[in-house]
């Protein structure tokens, strides 16, 4: 009986072996692997946080530069607002002036050519009565 529980053991020993060596070879080889790719990541992690702070400052640089330009062109769009304003004053100040300007040179007109229409009926009847009295 102790016999058989020997072979049992032993058998059970040699099952448990040989599940136990195809698995430490697996971990060995996994763990070079890991080995590998960490020396990897050490030799080409420097260069990408290079590039990670190099692509940073290009952002920050381009989005600063963004917002000088929409300085600028809130900057311009206020100007061109004013000149505006300064144009529709300006034009407003000439409508009124022209409408006066209108109204005095028809009063001007209306005045002499009541003159003239004035003198034309003086001439006229100052001619008539110097063609009589003659």
């Amino acid at each position: 009986m102790i016999e058989l529980a020997a072979v049992i053991i032993a058998v059970a020993l040699v099952v448990l072996v040989g599940f136990i060596v195809p698995t430490v070879i697996q971990v060995r080889r996994t763990a070079m692997q890991a080995e590998q790719v960490l020396s990897q990541v050490n030799a080409e992690l420097p260069g990408i946080l290079k590039e990670v702070r190099q692509t940073n400052e290009n952002v920050r640089a381009m989005s600063d530069q963004a917002r000088m330009g929409v300085g600028r062109v809130t900057a311009l769009m206020r100007t061109i607002g004013d000149v505006g304003e300064t144009i529709d004053s300006v034009h407003g100040m000439i409508r009124g002036r022209g409408v006066s300007l209108a109204k005095n040179v028809v009063k001007l007109l209306s005045g002499a050519r009541a003159v003239l229409l004035g003198l034309k009926a003086r001439t006229t009847k100052g001619g008539q009565a110097n063609g009589k009295q003659e």
